[in-house]
């Protein structure tokens, strides 16, 4: 398969078929953040493009129909809302599948009405959120695009009063922006999410993970929030259809990891 992989043990969305809107080539990210598990966003200008082909798409989800899954996830190589036909390829596999989908973003071009119109096709978005100031956005985010961080906050607020389905938001903490818990607490309840997720980094990485003492500290602060925090979720079984292309998208967590 070139666009479907999976599926993968979500610690938030339970076995998710993975689907590829970016081609499954190199890595196309709007970021460059500091911890990201494909490694470093390449040179050169940021496209819009439509990589996968929507009659392909519909191909390879018919030929694993029996798979069973819990979501099908737009997600990949990098930033899936650079594809102009995301929301093509979700109404395709929401006909083939007839499954709940989800696309995980990082909300660096939502506040694009297009972009926005896209999404709201998708059962479940979640969307990134770091920091909570701009000298941190710059050095943990490292966007390629030129916008700042208020323009990002003011995309996912704007996006929260059309989306009618499950916004939740997903913080990647470590020790660069461990301190900012206030002040993203803060944010959240502005946002009005539907869940709030906290991570750290247990796949492959360039920055190590915070230790599950430190990650409990840090969701105590989102007191009367929805929080989901990834030491303490237990993730499924699921069989992998193609390990290679799986862990070319989703590098392995090593032994005792998540």
């Amino acid at each position: 398969m070139r666009f479907v992989y999976g599926p993968v043990p979500s610690w938030r969305l339970g076995r998710s078929l993975g689907v590829d809107a970016l081609g499954g080539g190199q890595k196309r990210c709007t970021y460059d953040c500091v911890y990201c598990q494909l490694g470093p966003t390449p040179p050169g200008p940021i496209l819009c493009d439509a990589w996968v082909n929507a009659t392909l798409l519909a191909e390879e989800l018919r030929a694993i129909r029996d798979v069973p899954v819990d979501y099908i996830t737009f997600s990949g190589m990098g930033e899936p809302t650079l594809a102009t036909n995301l929301g093509d390829l979700m109404r395709t596999a929401r006909e083939v599948r007839n499954a709940p989908l989800a696309v995980l973003t990082n909300a660096s071009m939502m506040n694009i009405p297009s972009v926005q119109e896209a999404l709201c096709l998708a059962d479940v978005v979640v969307a990134k959120l770091d920091v909570g100031e701009e000298r941190l956005f710059r050095e943990v985010n490292r966007p390629r695009i030129v916008h700042s961080l208020a323009e990002v906050v003011q995309g996912i607020c704007t996006f929260r009063q059309r989306f009618g389905g499950r916004l939740a938001l997903q913080m990647m903490f470590v020790a660069a922006n461990a301190g900012q818990a206030e002040m993203l607490a803060a944010l959240a309840r502005t946002l009005r999410p539907d869940e709030v997720q906290i991570n750290t980094p247990l796949r492959p990485s360039p920055t190590p993970p915070l230790p599950p003492p430190v990650l409990t500290g840090i969701a105590r602060v989102f007191d009367g929030l929805p929080v989901r925090q990834v030491y303490e979720v237990t993730k499924p079984e699921v069989i992998i259809l193609d390990p290679v292309e799986t862990r070319r998208r989703r590098p392995e967590a090593k032994p005792g990891e998540r």
